[in-house]
């Protein structure tokens, strides 16, 4: 399995942000996206996610592989940590494997209501999900977002070990060392010129 990306434009309300975007990630590696704020990473992300279209290029990867993480935490507050892990495994058609709490963190929250947790606690409730879904092609945006030191080697952990070392790919847009051997794709010289046409449908961004 490998992802493979050809020559990727895509845009932001219509207007071109990257273009000429290739590489490719093999099973078990994951590729670290850099650039400022607002140059694109979480454009990109969504459009690799099939989340919005491309201006052109071509995005390769296994059908129903992918799954995107933003980084807010998308979670119910008004269910418990259990509940909130169960719906997602419901909606994927999976398991709810009890590891996962240990790998978060979480074991001591099982019956807390989401709405009652800190953001850091939601933050690891809603980074569980990846090890609940089933996905092998993760498309993540500033996952360790209100995540403490302590948090981050957490989630790093589950990602090296329960993931990529599973044959999982990752493509992770963030400012913190993760601590992970990965390469990083630099995105601002493949910023779009600013007098490039656009011709997106991204109304609803």
């Amino acid at each position: 399995m490998k992802l493979i990306v050809t020559d990727l434009s895509v845009a932001r309300g219509g207007v071109p942000v990257l273009s000429g975007v290739s590489f490719t990630v093999q099973a078990g590696c994951a590729l670290l996206l850099r650039g400022p704020n607002g140059i694109g990473k979480t454009t990109l992300l969504r459009t690799l996610a099939g989340l919005q279209p491309a201006l052109s290029g071509i995005v390769s990867f296994p059908e129903e592989a992918g799954a995107y993480a933003s980084h807010t935490d998308g979670i119910k507050e008004q269910l418990t940590v259990t509940e909130s892990l169960a719906f997602w495994a419901n909606i994927y058609g999976t398991k709810l494997p009890h590891t996962v709490f240990d790998a978060f963190d979480l074991d001591g929250l099982r019956s807390r209501l989401v709405g009652t947790l800190s953001a850091g606690q939601k933050r690891r409730v809603g980074l569980a999900r990846l090890g609940v879904i089933g996905r092998k092609v993760l498309f993540l945006d500033e996952p360790t977002t209100s995540l403490d030191r302590f948090s981050v080697k957490m989630f790093t952990n589950w990602l090296w070990n329960d993931h990529l070392k599973q044959g999982g790919i990752a493509v992770i847009a963030t400012h913190v060392d993760l601590g992970i051997d990965a390469p990083e794709l630099e995105l601002f010289p493949l910023r779009s010129a600013a007098n490039a046409g656009g011709g997106s449908d991204e109304f609803f961004l």
